[in-house]
């Protein structure tokens, strides 16, 4: 069964993947691929800055061939009641 080692990209830098997976077929390696981007997303939200801004985040997938893949996310937070009162002001 072929290894994959799925690499983490964010604005931070990258985190290679030392161990990998074995995983029997690329179907299963999209699943874990989205697994993956899901948590560093959750994670990502809960510990970004209330006055919000862009943020792009991929999990880089490779196996001992190269490149297989890439997952990305992004997403942007609106605090509208941050905005509404900076323009009463």
């Amino acid at each position: 069964m072929p290894r994959y080692y799925f690499d983490l990209r964010d604005e931070k830098g990258i985190a290679l993947d030392e161990e990998g997976l074995e995983l029997a077929s690329h179907r299963a390696v999209q699943a874990e691929a989205a697994k993956s981007v899901a948590d560093m997303a959750r994670d990502a939200v809960l510990s970004a800055s209330p006055a919000g801004g862009r943020q792009t985040m991929s999990i880089d997938v490779r196996d001992d061939g190269g490149p297989v893949m890439q997952v990305t996310f992004s997403f942007e937070i609106e605090n509208h009641k941050t905005r509404s009162r900076a323009r009463d002001h």
